[in-house]
């Protein structure tokens, strides 16, 4: 263990820690591109993409100096009641210009479980700004990751969260089922069906918002049926429910789309909530996005609205949003998102039949492999065989980092990744696949 780990080891929890590792973590020293080296020097492809966000790559220059630049012009300065900054304001313009139809106002946050939490607070507002006070419930999703505040992490539903040591809010919060085609085989219809049922239950009258993520990204990269979005839209529209999306990973480009709500899925939400993408992880930045009728019921009278936080609008954040976004668009990373992409999911497909693959699906730059113990009746590999960490071992063994979540592999690669370096992540993740599988059938697991 060196130094650095030791040091780690010894001081620091970190998200998600399980509490009882015995082994020091990987210390991280350098990035480049698609690529990280860590204290040793050997070099990873990074196929997770930091977390979801490194959308622009590592080491950018120009990054770099948009930061410093404006680090050393104007390193804070505080947006609370009529206050404001040069790149705050440019963003703010910017980010209504790139929204869907209708959307023409910001409210920036510290990240994404911060924009969650503050579309929250604002779906709330709106509901009692308008007559409805009694409308303080929500709906959201099993499967569902939105961000570890209280309330954002309240709104999730991902296997393996909720901690019992840990309180949510439970009574006010309702899930429905996620779209997940592979397991439960649902069509749009049911998935509506028991929306409206829910909404019967909880009565309309009490209902705020529905919150969704256009793909569920951490909950297993759930990718929904064609319609399925529109359709709970529609839902919320005859309800005078606020649909809340939760573009935190899909925004920016993932999808090859700055935002996937209406040009991929047809929708046009009340709000959004992003982060990640905005600055490519440069900075720590987040925005909840919010509709003209929104604001329409905000200055409707004259009121205090009594959110926000010390970094909102940070202007050094905010250059280096406004610069990434220029990347994005002058280096037409959307585009290759979309070109490679398609590399990067035909070559995905082609894993299928590997022992342990049950469902690889995914859209754009973000897959997922499923791992199952037998394939005809998708059963699962024992929790203790922890499959999805040891085909990520096996992967970062070979040069490649992939993301396990329980009995998945997932990964969200930057949006400058190249044809080649698409297919060393499918080769490289295909003989990982192998490794393990391997490895348990040394071990006496049998495979179906």
């Amino acid at each position: 263990m060196n130094d650095l780990a030791q040091m780690d080891f010894a001081h620091a929890l970190h998200p998600w820690q399980f509490t009882g590792a015995d082994t020091p973590p990987m210390v991280v020293s350098r990035g480049e591109g698609c690529y990280l080296w860590d204290a040793q020097g050997t070099q990873y492809l990074d196929a997770v993409g930091g977390l979801w966000c490194t959308n622009v790559g590592l080491g950018r220059k120009d990054m770099a100096q948009a930061i410093a630049a404006q680090a050393e012009k104007l390193a804070f300065s505080s947006t609370f009641v009529d206050m404001t900054n040069d790149p705050a304001a440019e963003l703010a313009a910017r980010l209504a210009h790139l929204a869907p139809t209708g959307i023409n106002h910001v409210h920036f946050t510290t990240g994404g479980s911060t924009a969650i939490d503050s579309a929250y607070r604002m779906a709330c507002f709106v509901q009692a700004a308008r007559g409805f006070k009694g409308r303080t419930h929500m709906v959201a999703r099993q499967h569902s990751y939105h961000g570890s505040t209280f309330i954002s992490m309240s709104l999730g539903l991902r296997n393996g969260d909720r901690a019992p040591e840990f309180a949510y809010e439970t009574e006010t919060i309702h899930h429905l089922s996620a779209p997940y085609v592979y397991r439960d085989n649902v069509t749009v219809e049911e998935l509506v069906a028991e929306f409206e049922a829910k909404i019967a239950e909880v009565g309309a009258e009490k209902i705020a918002a529905f919150f969704a993520e256009p793909i569920q990204a951490s909950g297993g990269v759930l990718v929904p049926p064609e319609g399925y979005l529109k359709a709970m839209w529609e839902v919320c529209q005859r309800h005078g429910i606020l649909f809340v999306a939760d573009e935190v990973v899909t925004a920016f480009g993932r999808l090859g789309h700055m935002f996937a709500s209406e040009t991929r899925y047809g929708v046009r939400p009340d709000i959004i909530c992003c982060a990640k993408g905005l600055s490519s992880g440069y900075q720590p930045i987040g925005a909840m996005l919010f509709s003209e009728e929104i604001w329409d019921t905000l200055t409707a009278k004259p009121q205090w609205y009594t959110s926000g936080f010390t970094y909102s609008g940070h202007p050094v954040a905010c250059a280096a949003a406004l610069k990434n976004l220029q990347i994005i668009e002058q280096e037409g990373l959307l585009e290759n998102a979309i070109k490679v992409g398609a590399v990067l999911q035909e070559g995905m497909a082609g894993l299928i039949d590997l022992p342990t693959v049950g469902n690889v699906r995914g859209e754009a730059l973000i897959a997922c492999v499923e791992n199952v113990a037998d394939k005809e009746t998708k059963a699962l590999l024992p929790d203790e065989l922890d499959i999805g960490k040891r085909v990520s071992d096996a992967a970062e063994a070979r040069g490649l980092l992939v993301r396990p979540i329980g009995h998945l592999n997932v990964m969200s690669p930057p949006l400058i990744l190249t044809e080649d370096q698409a297919g060393f992540i499918v080769d490289t993740l295909g003989a990982a696949i192998m490794d393990a599988a391997d490895g348990l059938v040394r071990e006496g697991v049998r495979l179906g």
